[in-house]
This record gives C-alpha cells, sequence and structure tokens, in this order.
C-alpha cells in the first residue's frame, strides 16, 4: 500500500471513530476514501451494535453500501442527517470544497447541507491555498442547456471549459441525475461566494461543486498519523491538531 492509500484509510477509520454514538442516519459520499470508510462503518455496526441507517449520494455508493450489508434509507424518510463522511477534490485553509470529480456533486451537496455535521476525509495533495488552485470546478447542468451555459461562462468568467466526456463509453459523462457536467478552470477563486450564486443563476445550471461554509472537521490523513481541522461555525476559527 502507498504512503498516500495508508493517509486515506487512516483519515477513513478516523472518521468513523469519530461517530457519536447517538448517531443513526449517515450521509456517505463518493470517492476512493470513503470506500475505506464504509468498510470501518461496518466493523464499528458490528462492534457496538450500532443501528444505522446509510444515505448514499451516488449509485457507486448504494452498491458499496448494499455490499457491506449496511441498511439504506433516504432524505424522503430522513430529512434531517445526524453526519455526512464525504471526500473532496479541493480544501481551502477556511475549509471550503470543491467537489465533483466523481459527478455526483449535486446529490452529495444535499445530503451534506442537510447534515448536523459534516466531516470530510483527504489526503495532503487535496490541500490548497485558494480554490480552484489545481482542480477545474465541475458544474452539473440539464443536458439541453449545454451551449447555452458554455456560451455564458466562457463569455463572463473562462475559456477553458468544457463538457466532461466518458473515458469508457462515447460522449458525455451522464450523472446518475440525468446530468451533463461541465468543467472550469478558474485557476483561483478569489470570491467563491459570488461565483456559486451566480453561476446557479445561469438558466441550465442545476448545482456547481463550491461547497462553502459547510464543512465542520476535515481529516487529513498522512503516512503515519492524521491532522484534524475543525471550524467553529460562529467564530469561523479553525483548530489545527494532530495525532
Amino acid at each position: 500500500m502507498t504512503n498516500q492509500e495508508q493517509g486515506k484509510k487512516l483519515a477513513a477509520r478516523r472518521s468513523i471513530d469519530l461517530l457519536h454514538d447517538s448517531d443513526r442516519i449517515i450521509g456517505v459520499g463518493s470517492g476512493s476514501t470513503v470506500r475505506y470508510a464504509i468498510g470501518f462503518l461496518k466493523e464499528r455496526m458490528k462492534r457496538d451494535g450500532l443501528d444505522i441507517r446509510a444515505i448514499p449520494t451516488s449509485y457507486e455508493t448504494r452498491f458499496l453500501l448494499i455490499e457491506n450489508g449496511i441498511p439504506i434509507t433516504t432524505l424522503a424518510e430522513h430529512p434531517i442527517v445526524d453526519v455526512a463522511i464525504d471526500g473532496a477534490d479541493e480544501v481551502d485553509p477556511n475549509l471550503n470544497l470543491i467537489k465533483g470529480g466523481g459527478a455526483a456533486l449535486t446529490l452529495e451537496k444535499i445530503v451534506d447541507f442537510a447534515a448536523r455535521r459534516l466531516i470530510i476525509i483527504v489526503d495532503p495533495s487535496k490541500l490548497v491555498k485558494t480554490l480552484g488552485e489545481r482542480f477545474a470546478l465541475p458544474i452539473a447542468i440539464i443536458p439541453e442547456a449545454h451551449e447555452t451555459v458554455l456560451r455564458a461562462i466562457k463569455e463572463k468568467y473562462t475559456q477553458d471549459v468544457k463538457i466532461r466526456l466518458a473515458s469508457r463509453k462515447l460522449g458525455p459523462v451522464v450523472t446518475d441525475n440525468g446530468n451533463f457536467i461541465i468543467d472550469a478552470k478558474f485557476n483561483a477563486i478569489s470570491n467563491p461566494e459570488t461565483l456559486e450564486r451566480d453561476l446557479n443563476l445561469i438558466p441550465g445550471v442545476v448545482e456547481n461543486g463550491l461547497f462553502l461554509d459547510m464543512t465542520d472537521v476535515v481529516l487529513i490523513g498522512k503516512e503515519n498519523s492524521v491532522e484534524q481541522r475543525v471550524k467553529d461555525k460562529k467564530s469561523g476559527q479553525v483548530t489545527i491538531t494532530d495525532s
């Protein structure tokens, strides 16, 4: 196992250790680090006899939960989520995120927003000083609006924007909700709050991958330790510990 994978595994285990015994409804995101978390969640449910229901944010996550024998529920049945565990493509110093590399950003955002606590698990490569430094911003759109949305983004924001194409089939990526994904490269997003709002005002845009002021805890898995960043929602202060 590489150092990066070992770090992911440590962060995933810590995320499950942070669950309270009273946490019953768990939002489960997507991505490689979350896959480890699902395995550790299964172990803790057996060890502690926890009665947990999970809300998946993608078909991939749904299948993994079923494979691990973890009961599934929905937001319709449980609109308030005790805690959500998710990954991220970028994390800035204020614990704001870019997500959507796996094209599940719309449901991820809904579930994460519904959660009382949001725990994000990443490896150190996902840390940035400014959102947009490394990763293009994913934007979910209605398929029929792709030309309109592309033109609007090119005229106002960036020429480096394109529809995400599938790797093992012809044509664009189609999300679990039937949307296309546009990837827009900004290099550095100076005012993410304004950008998030303005992008969602473009007709045809369903959601974008900026997750702002939603995260409570970020766990950064290193080779032999986990760095924990906790944000106080009232003061905005981020406390960092490493263990």
